[in-house]
């Protein structure tokens, strides 16, 4: 601990009012309008997560003071049919409910909101998490339809571009940075083949809830019970080969194609996070404990870049040094942006998604940031390290990054 500077050793000492992770868990992904999801509502994707975090927290629904799920697409902001899907998993009405809307980040914040909320001695105990049904809220692709004349013919660039479609942003993160097209696909190669690894070892059954929905049979149009196990996005075997072959989506001359993108995907994800005192009293075990979280800005037409003013003022905040950091999940939005933040930052790309990342898993806009933190632990766990980092991008143009430190 001697090489740590004083904000540094004064984070990595535990206290009883640390925020720790009792456990972190996550759906498979799946992919939207095809996979095992496809005609399930999110609250059938969540229920079985908050579900299994109490379980493997080894608490019970009611030692939970409130919940905060993150969810950008679906209707009135899941706060109705969330707090609905909570009650039906065998909460009861004192675990109040909230939902979080920050884009991509969403359930990042939500833990974030939490660890907050017990920092300040509101609550003992929290549950966050995110879910997404892409499948069934897609419709809008998340750009809203109903704006204010005022803003759309707003003569503020930044203002105007926050309904940019994303593909564009990456385009604009490509030419401005020079993310050609080989470098590109060349790096979605990777992720899938880092994630295709992972499946057929095991990784990723330490994190992962089996759920059960229902689910149209195609050749009798009647629903009928099917168990979704594991990711469906992963593309075994995948060449640069092949992946180059495809077209651009965003324009003729573009370079981001469906290979080297973000999936649009199904899935859900649950933390319970609870005050170190109150873990310790119950004889519980963290598996490790929430440092802190930092949000920055950057235009809104280049959002992907945002991890690189984030993740700096992290270290700052933290005392932590880029050195110190074991491992980094780090959202997969797009190849141009991934790349881009990876050279930015000097990142050891040894460090950032072993197990690949939203290219090949999928990526549930409201679902991913703790689905990030589940796979984090579970590949800090197999390594046995301790320092590790959550970050991604944010539609609009936000950078989002915490720190977490397992339990040695």
């Amino acid at each position: 601990m001697a090489s740590f500077n004083r904000i540094a050793r004064s984070v990595l000492q535990k206290s009883p009012n640390d925020v720790v992770l009792l456990s972190t868990v996550r759906t498979p992904i799946n992919r939207s309008f095809k996979g095992g999801f496809k005609d399930a509502h999110p609250e059938d994707i969540l229920m079985p997560a908050l579900k299994a975090a109490v379980q493997r927290a080894g608490i019970e629904p009611g030692d939970v003071n409130d919940v905060m799920i993150g969810n950008v697409l679906a209707e009135l902001g899941f706060a109705k049919t969330g707090r609905m899907a909570l009650n039906h998993a065998g909460f009861p009405n004192s675990t109040t409910f909230h939902t979080v809307n920050r884009q991509c980040s969403s359930s990042l914040q939500a833990i974030t909101h939490i660890a907050h909320s017990i920092m300040v001695g509101q609550i003992d105990v929290g549950l966050a998490g995110g879910v997404e049904s892409m499948s069934r809220n897609y419709g809008s692709r998340g750009i809203p339809t109903d704006v204010s004349p005022t803003l759309l013919g707003s003569q503020i660039k930044d203002a105007r571009d926050c309904l940019m479609p994303m593909g564009i942003t990456s385009e604009n993160v490509a030419a401005r940075y020079g993310i050609d097209r080989k470098s590109q696909d060349e790096y979605a190669v990777r992720s899938h083949g880092r994630a295709s690894q992972a499946q057929k070892e095991g990784r990723f059954d330490w994190e992962l809830v089996p759920v059960t929905v229902q689910r149209i049979d195609e050749a009798t149009g009647q629903p009928t019970g099917f168990e979704v196990t594991k990711d469906d996005g992963i593309r075994h075997g995948l060449t640069y080969e092949k992946v180059s072959t495809l077209k651009p989506v965003f324009g003729e001359n573009g370079k981001s194609t469906a290979g080297n993108s973000s999936q649009i995907s199904d899935g859900a994800s649950s933390t319970i996070l609870a005050r170190r005192s109150w873990a310790e009293e119950r004889g519980l075990k963290p598996l490790g404990r929430f440092v802190g979280t930092q949000v920055r800005g950057c235009a809104p037409d280049e959002m992907g870049i945002g991890p690189i003013f984030a993740i700096p003022a992290l270290y700052k905040y933290t005392g932590i040094e880029q050195k110190d950091v074991d491992l980094i999940e780090l959202n997969e939005a797009f190849a141009s942006q991934m790349l881009q933040c990876i050279r930015a930052l000097g990142l050891d790309e040894e460090k950032v998604n072993p197990n690949g990342g939203a290219i090949a898993l999928g990526h549930p806009t409201g679902a991913t940031g703790a689905r990030q933190t589940a796979t984090l632990f579970g590949e800090l766990r197999r390594q046995d390290k301790e320092i590790g980092i959550v970050s991604m991008c944010a539609s609009t143009g936000h950078g989002v990054a915490s720190m977490f430190i397992r339990e040695l």
